[in-house]
């Protein structure tokens, strides 16, 4: 005589109505993805006034860079006036006064090759240096510079400029060169970045391969700081293409000052007996000065973005 088998139901879990019912959903801490974080109403309203403060001026100045003279002042200033005249102004800010316009140009691009591209060179050697080698007064270095990151330029251009007066270099495109080639924040910078970016185990595997220090310098670290160097350029160029106190308190041949310094001379000349007013050409020329800091960001996004991500995630 057979004895029939029966299938128990499984147990219940503890906390259920029973067999057949769901567990009900325990409520605990709300967890968020990192692909959707938690959404903050503050943070939200604040980056939106950054960005309104940040855009509106650049629509303010691309708008009126397209008026005229009498545009200017029958038009609301961030609205089209009549007529267009952009062209017609760029036209006019090039050839205005002999075409000095382009003189200046090519001052700033002279400082900013020579005063920039040696400051990011100088980052680069000294910030791969402290970051790999021992060596006495290390820290003491590493103090100088915090403390020269903690002192505004303003500060250091009266000195400057006495020194400079001394040794004949005032009124020398050498006069704005030179103190460009400092950057203690890139130093820094370079510094932080080759720390993270340079595994030592890699430098002592190429030094066993027997390649010297310049060769492991420039084929395996020189790569690896690409993203570093982007930045500490995009940095340094930024800061001497606006450089503004530094020129004006050098330089007096009007040949050699940068964009900056030549768009406040046109600017002052309203403020002058007999001067001319040419507030379009004023506005035109800062759109074209912007245009190519602009282009350097948005072309070298990628590798400076990296750059300042480097060493937030510990591995």
């Amino acid at each position: 005589m057979s004895t029939p088998v029966t299938t128990a139901s499984p147990a219940a879990p503890a906390g259920t109505g029973g067999p057949g019912k769901s567990a009900p959903r325990l409520r605990g801490p709300r967890r968020y993805s990192v692909n959707r974080p938690k959404r903050s109403v503050l943070l939200t309203v604040m980056i939106s006034l950054l960005v309104i403060y940040t855009v509106v001026p650049l629509i303010w100045l691309a708008i009126n860079a397209t008026k005229t003279q009498s545009g200017l002042a029958d038009s609301s200033g961030l609205w089209f006036a009549h007529d267009f005249a952009l062209w017609d102004n760029i036209r006019d800010t090039f050839t205005y006064d002999d075409g000095v316009f382009t003189r200046w140009l090519l001052n700033t691009l002279l400082y900013v090759v020579l005063g920039a591209g040696g400051a990011t060179l100088l980052a680069v050697l000294g910030g791969y240096a402290l970051a790999k080698f021992d060596f006495p007064g290390k820290r003491g270095i590493f103090a100088m510079v915090i403390g020269a990151v903690a002192v505004p330029g303003t500060a250091l251009a009266v000195p400057t400029f006495l020194m400079f007066s001394k040794m004949g270099l005032t009124d020398t495109p050498w006069a704005v060169i030179i103190p460009s080639l400092v950057s203690p924040f890139g130093l820094y910078l370079m510094w932080v970045f080759a720390t993270e970016a340079i595994p030592t185990e890699l430098l002592e595997a190429a030094r066993i391969d027997g390649a010297g220090e310049a060769r492991t310098f420039f084929t395996v670290s020189l790569p690896l700081l690409a993203p570093g160097i982007v930045t500490v350029l995009l940095f340094t160029t930024v800061a001497t293409w606006n450089n503004y106190f530094l020129p004006l308190i050098m330089l007096k041949d009007s040949d050699w000052y940068p964009l900056t310094l030549g768009l406040s001379v046109w600017n002052s000349q309203a403020e002058t007996i007999g001067g001319q007013v040419i507030y379009n050409l004023v506005i035109t020329g800062s759109l074209l000065t912007i245009v190519p800091l602009i282009a350097a960001f948005l072309l070298l996004q990628k590798y400076w973005q990296s750059g300042l991500a480097a060493g937030s995630v510990k591995e």
